[in-house]
């Protein structure tokens, strides 16, 4: 039986920053507090992704883009990509790292060995690993939940249906459908495009400005795409060189 590839669609433009996706991602999945670290700048007391923050509601305050003088905030829910082509998946040495059959990737906490190889190839900064254990850490997508046909905790606890959870290609149409409806010049969808540097993001966005100001990368690309040839051309020299030292040793032969 073939599965549906599932994923995340979050519309920012509905989004009203009430945090409800980062309680009951924490809730669920037994995330430990990070504490209540103020960090002076807005009302975000999380800062980024982390091992123990696997959503982030950023807010960003800024100039309306209508020259009127007021103020606007742009809020959006953050979490990890499950890219297409996950490079943090190319390199983990254990296989703790796996895709699943929805074609998520997860995190297998038990044989992680904390090497933090996938904390590097990660083009988003997503995953980070626990100061107390070492280990990896990141969004699941609720693996557990979508496996018995539930919503992931943080789309099913969103009051403005911002996080929207399905099938792929159905969330792609629907957000399509959405940015034309907005009809706003500053709207983009982000992730969406199966053909970008990381073969399309399984949890994509719709941003009121560039990526840049909600901290996301305006071009990510898996930093392991190149790998096939790197290794092509490594083994080619690696024969050359096996070939030169062959005809080297067998001239020097009586």
């Amino acid at each position: 039986m073939t599965v549906e590839r599932m994923g995340f669609f979050t519309d920012t433009s509905v989004c009203i920053g009430c945090k409800a996706c980062e309680v009951a991602c924490k809730e669920w999945n037994a995330v430990p507090a990070d504490g209540l670290d103020l960090l002076g700048q807005s009302f975000d007391n999380t800062g980024q992704l982390d091992a123990n923050s696997w959503r982030h509601v950023a807010f960003i305050e800024q100039p309306a883009p209508d020259d009127s003088g007021d103020m606007r905030w742009l809020m959006m829910s953050d979490v990890c990509k499950h890219c297409t082509h996950a490079a943090c998946l190319d390199v983990c040495p254990t296989g703790s790292l796996m895709r699943t059959e929805f074609d998520t990737v997860i995190v297998q906490a038990d044989i992680c060995n904390g090497c933090g190889y996938c904390v590097t190839a990660c083009p988003y900064g997503v995953i980070d690993r626990r100061e107390d254990d070492g280990r990896a850490w990141k969004c699941t997508l609720c693996y557990d939940r979508i496996g018995d046909g539930l919503r992931p905790a943080c789309a099913t606890a969103c009051p403005t249906e911002s996080i929207q959870y399905g099938p792929l290609d159905e969330l792609r149409e629907r957000a399509q459908a959405r940015l034309e409806q907005l009809d706003l010049p500053e709207a983009r969808l982000y992730g969406h495009d199966p053909d970008d540097g990381v073969g399309g993001q399984g949890a994509f966005f719709l941003l009121l400005d560039e990526p840049e100001v909600y901290g996301l990368p305006p071009a990510p690309v898996a930093t392991t795409r190149n790998l096939p040839g790197m290794w092509k051309r490594a083994g080619f020299a690696a024969l050359t060189m096996a070939a030169a030292a062959a005809v080297a040793f067998l001239g020097r032969r009586p």
